[in-house]
């Protein structure tokens, strides 16, 4: 605010004085107007003198969970001088009475006047006019240029930001000069709440809820700066923790106590050290003196830079003196892992060249000192990025910074080894393969869990390095971020970091330089920029900058950038994972190492993304015996986004020769004749069979449904099994993005899969026959993704093998189960089991005998974020307490023996290693679930209205109705050539759809996801619709089976989620294009 002397400022205090008597004593006001002029002398003291000493590090006691989120500040007489303090000044300058100027500004007139500027209704400037005293107006005027922040309550703000708390300014204000006065830096503050703007003023209770409202904070998370003890007493009332400012220096002490970190010594990119990297100062303060000859008058100050991941990074200051301090972490460590002493080697050798790198001082490699091997630099202040868009500069000066960074990469990589004494700083040769082989290491002594990507990777990179490697110094982990720039040019002042810097192959800094264009902008670790318009920002696309090296080094162009690319994010994979691990075991140099960890599964992705990418580049270089393209008839060419991140992976590369299952980046299959020769096979065999199996026992297969026995399995279904497993028709559903090894399914992309599972859905009995139906094929999958091995040992396997089946729990009656989220079933841990109570229904599979495993999906933890809630747990249906209640139907069609039951599990008790991935994650494996299964639906449903459309076709032929055939009505015809067309629209838009969760990430193709199953569903509804009015009354009995095809494809518009989300979803996604 800017504060007026205290009990004069708010309304309850101006309605004390309008009640007093004229001849009332003002030694209330003198009293606050002496008190102000001493504050202003501290004030100004401070303002002249800002470097205020600094306190021991350790002397802070963090705690494990902090109580504050929030520190919310009044202006005047906190962040910026009292104005209080000037008007006192004045009243001594001038002669006058203390306290007469504030008297006189509050009481009558000018009382209601100086209450309606702070609400917002005058301006300062209005106010300022409306005074008759020509003393008082300069006095005023004065007050309108305070514009000096105090220095040492901006550096406890700053020093409260890096800690990851909120900020917030809370102030009775004024509109001066069309704007309200604000002389603070407004990016201190998450949230600025000015009483001008509100409409009302402290101390209404109103405003003090404002401003937590809007910090999504608890009264209780916060503390409250004021200098006006009567704006503390609300807050306090609410509940906030306050605190009264008289001296600025006291004031900043007591909120030190209260946060229990210190506000001091802010230095850009530090926070206060974390407990389980203190050192201890007197050790290093003793050091610092006896080897460095250091004369340490000043108290030794330590702050923890915040980018310190793998080895932690001091900031270290006593008076001007100002060092850079990097050390091993604490705890076990991995062989070779955080080697500082090597950095220190090559910084030194490079400084001695004349390369940008921060001097060094000392190296100790004795853990008597500071428990682990550390070495001293130089700090080197200037200008570090971590936003790789650099915001604030013009595209002129991205590209600028972009190229000097290029420049400097070059330098490194021209160093004369031999020169800088260098020469054994590593192997020559063989560098990636050297690579592939530590970070597999490194990544195999820090797994905690299986990461499907990083298995194909540990395979797939050493079978297709490079086959010529450069060798020169490399820093092994380049990026903008690990650079300091000059504060005004363009020039790297120091390269930072060193600590995977060796003798090795150029290209892999190149590609690391280049992750960050891979990345998305909201990835938590290396801030991405793979959704932007470079060519907008002048920042240069990945392919640009490499050309920029090869021109600058005088090298040809790189063909195989993407297996670069592939290994950079194989080894961020690896160190992420090493990160994790390390978290786990507290050993972890930065607050933010779990949730990096977290992430390695995505990066690992990324990286499979990349090798994919160069296996096309492979596969697309192979000679062939025809060199003429492809018939246009066979296929289109799809038109994609040129940035690598848009492509993840369609397959296993390990074996080209067998990868004619696989097609170039971009190359949509449309019609079966494109499919590579294996996939041309078995849809050959899948028709034959079709036609000599399935067709003709349909009827039987129909009957025995109706029968009283529908319940118990059709001996004839078993046989078309046995059958179909002769013929090597099964499991063919699995697509090779989730078994890479082939290990399971066919090896079958989803594409390919698509065109065979149309072929299945031209009847609904078929995809049982082939072991490729609901539930049990979303089951497996969720089972080889994300099951253990004994999970897949006891349920997989038997399920691959059509022994058992299995059903799906998540929908339930009580709740609307379209958002996944709404569920209330409860899974509780109780020692080593959970307990399951909640009512399911629409549970397909549930019924059959045959079905002994439920994929049961319900709450762990209520409180947590919405989509961390679920949990998915494998349970065994023999289970006490899982009570079948009855069979559902659609449209009167029970769908025996599975059929879709309605169950209570009550008090269900199922061992804790049942859980799939661990508590939290059932929403995540739900959403993975959910894409192959819809296109498999979607793809069946186009085989009803394919099917259903040629029946319609044979009947009009043979019937004859007003003296012409139906053929040759002009309603059947446009009806047989709507229907022929929206067959063809959707079928392309599912293929599409498939093709795309081959070849990018389920999120990127959740457009088209969605965008089929609205399609697909309501185009077989009219078709088929079309059909049974064409067949007549024929059409809705049972020697057909286009009424069963109707019933399913209705229900089909809200299994997988109801018509109305997945319009949803595509409009969302649509406007953020």
């Amino acid at each position: 605010m800017i504060s007026l002397p205290e009990n004069l400022f708010h309304v309850a205090a101006v309605s004390e004085l309008r009640a007093t008597p004229a001849s009332m004593s003002v030694s209330g006001i003198i009293h606050a107007s002496q008190c102000s002029l001493a504050k202003a002398r501290s004030i100004v003291s401070l303002c002249r003198h800002p470097h205020v000493p600094v306190l021991f590090s350790t002397r802070w006691k963090h705690s494990d969970t902090r109580r504050y989120k929030a520190v919310i500040f009044d202006m005047g007489g906190v962040l910026i001088p009292d104005p209080a303090t000037l008007v006192a000044e004045w009243e001594l300058k001038n002669c006058l009475q203390p306290g007469w100027i504030w008297k006189t500004i509050l009481t009558g007139e000018n009382c209601i006047a100086w209450e309606r500027c702070m609400l917002g209704e005058l301006t300062f400037e209005q106010f300022v006019e409306n005074q008759t005293s020509d003393i008082i107006k300069p006095c005023l005027q004065a007050i309108s240029h305070l514009n000096d922040q105090i220095p040492a309550t901006r550096e406890a703000i700053q020093c409260i930001r890096a800690e990851g708390l909120q900020t917030a300014l809370l102030t009775n204000n004024f509109w001066f000069k069309d704007q309200s006065f604000l002389p603070v830096e407004k990016v201190d503050f998450d949230v600025i709440v000015e009483s001008c703007r509100e409409g009302i003023s402290k101390p209404n209770p109103g405003i003090y809820k404002l401003c937590l409202e809007r910090l999504k904070v608890n009264p209780e998370e916060s503390i409250f700066l004021d200098d006006s003890g009567q704006n503390l007493k609300p807050a306090a009332h609410l509940g906030m923790r306050t605190i009264k400012v008289g001296d600025i220096d006291t004031a900043i002490q007591e909120l030190e106590a209260m946060l229990g970190f210190p506000l001091r010594g802010y230095v850009h990119d530090t926070q206060a050290v974390r407990k389980d990297m203190e050192i201890p100062t007197d050790r290093l303060k003793e050091y610092l003196q006896t080897t460095l000859g250091l004369n340490l008058t000043e108290p030794l100050t330590l702050r923890q830079f915040i980018h310190g991941q793998s080895n932690p990074t001091y900031h270290v200051q006593s008076g001007d003196q100002q060092l850079v301090l990097r050390k091993k972490p604490p705890g076990k460590l991995l062989q070779s892992a955080h080697a500082v002493e090597r950095e220190y080697r090559v910084m030194k050798a490079l400084s001695a060249m004349g390369l940008p790198v921060p001097r060094t001082l000392a190296i100790c490699e004795d853990p008597s000192v500071l428990g682990t091997s550390f070495y001293l630099m130089e700090y080197c202040p200037g200008r570090v990025f971590k936003d790789p868009t650099l915001p604030g500069l013009t595209a002129s000066q991205r590209k600028d910074i972009y190229t000097a960074m290029n420049h400097v990469l070059c330098q490194i990589h021209q160093v004369d080894i031999h020169a800088a004494g260098l020469e054994d700083y590593g192997k020559y040769g063989n560098y990636i393969k050297r690579q592939v082989c530590t970070w597999t290491k490194q990544y195999r002594a820090s797994e905690t869990h299986n990461i499907p990507a990083m298995e194909q990777l540990i395979k797939w990179l050493p079978n297709n390095l490079p086959t010529h490697e450069k060798t020169t110094l490399v820093h092994g982990d380049f990026r903008l971020d690990n650079l300091v720039f000059h504060a005004d040019k363009p020039e790297v002042l120091a390269v930072l970091d060193w600590e995977l810097s060796t003798l090795g192959d150029p290209i892999s800094d190149v590609a690391c330089n280049c992750l960050a264009h891979h990345l998305p902008p909201d990835f938590p670790i290396l801030k991405g920029m793979n959704d932007l318009n470079l060519m907008e920002f002048g920042i240069p696309t990945d392919l640009e900058y490499l050309t920029l090296y090869c021109d600058n080094m005088g090298i040809n162009p790189v063909e195989n950038w993407n297996f670069y690319m592939a290994f950079s994010f194989f080894r961020v994979t690896a160190i992420l994972q090493g990160i994790y691990k390390r978290s786990l075991q507290g050993q972890a140099s930065s607050a933010k190492a779990e949730i990096a960890g977290k992430l390695a599964e995505k990066i690992a992705e990324l990286a499979w993304m990349f090798a994919v990418r160069e296996g096309f580049r492979k596969f697309k270089s192979i000679p062939t015996r025809s060199p003429s393209p492809p018939l246009r008839k066979y296929s289109t060419w799809n038109r994609q986004s040129s940035s690598a991140a848009t492509f993840l992976s369609a397959s296993s590369l390990d074996d080209l020769s067998r990868h004619m299952v696989s097609v170039p980046k971009g190359h949509l299959i449309i019609s079966p004749e494109g499919l590579p020769a294996q996939v041309q096979e078995l849809y050959h065999k899948l028709t034959v069979f079709m036609d000599k199996y399935i067709y003709p026992q349909e009827q039987e297969l129909m009957d025995h449904q109706r029968a009283e026995n529908r319940w118990i399995p059709n001996p004839r279904m078993e046989e078309l099994k046995r059958e179909a497993k002769a013929n090597g028709l099964w499991n063919l559903f699995l697509p090779l993005k989730t078994d890479p090894e082939v290990k399971y399914g066919a090896g079958l992309t989803n594409l390919e899969f698509a065109h065979l599972c149309e072929v299945m859905g031209r009847s609904l009995h078929a995809p049982e026959a082939f072991n490729c139906s609901a539930p049990d094929t979303g089951n497996m999958e969720i089972l080889v993704k994300y099951g253990t091995e004994t999970q897949k040992e006891q349920w997989l396997l038997p399920l691959l093998d059509g022994k058992i089946r299995s059903c799906f729990a998540m929908t339930e009656p009580q709740v609307a189960s379209s958002d996944a989220t709404n569920i209330k079933a409860s899974i509780v841990e109780e020692g080593d089991t959970y307990i399951l109570n909640g009512h399911k229904w629409w549970t397909s599979g549930a019924m059959d005998p045959r079905c002994k495993l439920c994929v049961f999906m319900g709450k762990t933890d209520p409180q947590a974020h919405r989509h961390r809630q679920q949990s998915m747990i494998l349970v065994s249906m023999d289970t006490p307490g899982i009570n079948v209640v009855r069979p559902l139907s659609v449209y009167g069609m029970e769908d025996p023996p599975g059929g879709h039951g309605e169950l209570i599990f009550k008090n269900v008790r199922v061992p804790k290693e049942n859980i799939l991935l661990g508590p939290g994650r059932g929403f995540e494996i739900a959403q993975g679930r959910l894409g192959p299964g819809r296109m498999h639906h979607c793809m069946r449903l186009i085989g009803y209205a394919d099917r259903a459309l040629q029946l319609m076709k044979e009947r009009v032929k043979t019937r004859v109705a007003f003296g012409r055939p139906l053929a040759e009505q002009g309603t059947i015809m446009a009806d047989i050539a709507n229907s022929r067309v929206e067959i063809e629209q959707a079928r392309l838009l599912v293929l599409k759809a498939a093709h795309l969760m081959d070849t990018v990430s389920d999120k990127e193709a959740a457009s088209e996801i969605s965008m089929i199953k609205l399609v697909a569903p309501n185009m077989a509804l009219h078709v088929i619709d079309r059909a049974i009015q064409a067949f007549g009354a024929a059409g809705l009995g049972s020697d057909y089976p286009l009424a069963q095809f109707f019933g399913w494809a209705r229900a089909l518009r809200l299994a997988d989620g109801p018509d109305e989300v997945h319009r949803a979803v595509v409009a969302k996604l649509e406007l953020k294009r």
